[in-house]
């Protein structure tokens, strides 16, 4: 009985937060924006100010914290340059080449399902509007006390 458990917990190990919290930034769209803006540059390098202007909508803070956390979990290098003004580039690492691969899987799955997913959609948002239609039929009367 121990033993069925110990193999239980050790096929489930993956559960743990550090597993959870990796999963959450390898599916962040920041985390993905900078992995393929960096994988289409040559040499896999970019310095900062491209990345900002490469990525509409991203703010500073938000580039900085996510590029420290790709550092971090060993997606990609940053190298620092002694120049005035100072220069800073980022390079993927092998281990963040290697993710684009299974996410170009992806991207290319919902590409392909694309159609089917929107149809889903309007179905699904068509049958609540109905349920919330039906459920208050007398919602627009107003109550006098």
């Amino acid at each position: 009985m121990a033993q069925r458990a110990k193999r239980i917990a050790e096929e489930n190990s993956h559960h743990d937060c550090d597993f959870r919290e990796m999963l959450s930034r390898v599916g962040d769209k920041w985390s993905l924006l900078v992995i393929f803006i960096l994988k289409g540059r040559p040499a896999f390098r970019g310095r900062f100010s491209d990345l900002k202007r490469s990525i509409p909508g991203i703010s500073q803070r938000m580039l900085t914290a996510t590029v420290r956390n790709l550092e971090r979990d060993g997606m990609l290098t940053r190298h620092v340059y002694a120049e005035v003004p100072p220069r800073v580039e980022y390079e993927l690492t092998p281990l963040g080449r290697g993710l684009t691969e299974p996410v170009l899987g992806l991207v290319s799955w919902l590409q392909s399902n694309w159609p089917a997913i929107r149809s889903a959609r309007d179905r699904f948002d068509a049958r609540k509007n109905a349920t919330r239609t039906v459920a208050r039929p007398g919602a627009s009367a107003t109550i006098r006390g």
